[in-house]
């Protein structure tokens, strides 16, 4: 049987990135397990295939940066910045701040300039879809197309709904079920 890129990252994160104990998430929820996702992202094994990962899931989009609000995104757009340019493309990586900075030019966007860009928000795991909706915000502040959002794993708790209902596409590579975890 062949193994997909997919396939070796599913692997990482069951063996590395799930704990089971009794966790509150950054929503406030309560949880049984926690998928530690930041563990594997910063990983020098798993940030290639993250990256791999996350460009197959938007392979049909025509973008220009990738990105998300700080800090979970920051790795993983790092990741499909490096992997993108094996696949002869060239995609920026930008991160944007939960505020806008309060000195120097005031920006809330760093990296390249988005405006008038067709960009991907990126997140590890998303359970309400806040996060990422404040990325969105933030970039569409500044000019930016928001074409989707990719999410590593969905935890299938509603981030999905939230983010269609503004409009934009989301998009998860793995799912609970792929974990062998059930929602909660």
């Amino acid at each position: 049987m062949h193994v997909t890129v997919r396939d070796e990252l599913i692997q990482l994160i069951k063996d590395e990135a799930v704990f089971h104990g009794d966790f509150t998430l950054s929503s406030g929820r309560k949880a049984s397990y926690y998928i530690d996702l930041r563990k594997l992202s910063l990983d020098s094994r798993a940030a290639p295939l993250i990256g791999d990962v996350l460009l197959d899931l938007v392979d049909d989009l025509e973008f220009d940066a990738a990105g998300g609000l700080t800090l979970g995104a920051d790795p993983l757009a790092n990741s499909i910045l490096h992997r993108s340019i094996h696949r002869g493309k060239s995609v920026d990586a930008f991160v944007v701040r939960k505020e806008p900075k309060d000195h120097g030019r005031g920006k809330q966007v760093e990296g390249p300039d988005i405006a008038g860009k067709r960009v991907v928000v990126v997140e590890d795991t998303s359970t309400t879809g806040g996060s990422p909706l404040q990325a969105v915000q933030a970039l569409r502040r500044e000019g930016a197309e928001v074409l989707a959002v990719a999410v590593i794993v969905d935890r299938a708790t509603g981030a999905k709904d939230v983010i269609e209902a503004e409009g934009v596409p989301y998009r998860a590579a793995i799912t609970l079920d792929d974990l062998g975890l059930k929602p909660q």
